[in-house]
């Protein structure tokens, strides 16, 4: 009994997982290159395009020490100084949007999906505070962010 008890809890969690899908204010990129791939070529593609990776989580190494298997799952935090003073410089409050993130996630058939909010969504609640000073630099971001993801899945 116990055992149908586990196994109940776990059949929701499973029926929720699914590929990531185009949504309002995301930029998804699905790709034919396994997980692992892309996490490696995105980083390599952040670094080519000016970015820096300033954070990185994921819960599948942990869960995976836990005995758990999980699709893979890594948050790759992005940004610059440069932009990081000049968004300062229109809005402290836009700051806690740094660094943008972008999302790589392992699909069903092994293959791996790239996906972030694109930065002109990500800002826009700040627009009253950093005008259109702040949107430039959003477009800006949102160029850049575009080139990363079309060279890391290519």
């Amino acid at each position: 009994m116990r055992f149908l008890i586990l196994v109940m809890c776990f059949i929701p969690l499973s029926l929720r997982a699914a590929d990531l899908s185009v949504r309002d204010g995301w930029a998804v990129h699905k790709t034919d290159k396994p997980y692992a791939q892309l996490v490696k070529d995105t980083r390599a593609s952040v670094k080519a395009h000016g970015m820096f990776v300033v954070t990185q989580a994921g819960p599948t190494a942990a869960a995976a020490k836990r005995g758990i298997t999980i699709p893979g799952n890594r948050v790759i935090g992005v940004f610059n100084n440069d932009f990081a003073v000049k968004v300062l410089g229109t809005s402290t409050a836009a700051m806690i949007e740094a660094p943008i993130r972008l999302y790589v996630t392992e699909n069903a058939n092994k293959t791996a999906t790239l996906s972030y909010k694109t930065p002109t969504f990500v800002f826009a609640p700040y627009k009253e505070d950093g005008g259109a000073e702040l949107m430039t630099l959003a477009e800006e971001l949102d160029t850049i962010f575009a080139k990363i993801a079309k060279d890391a899945q290519n």
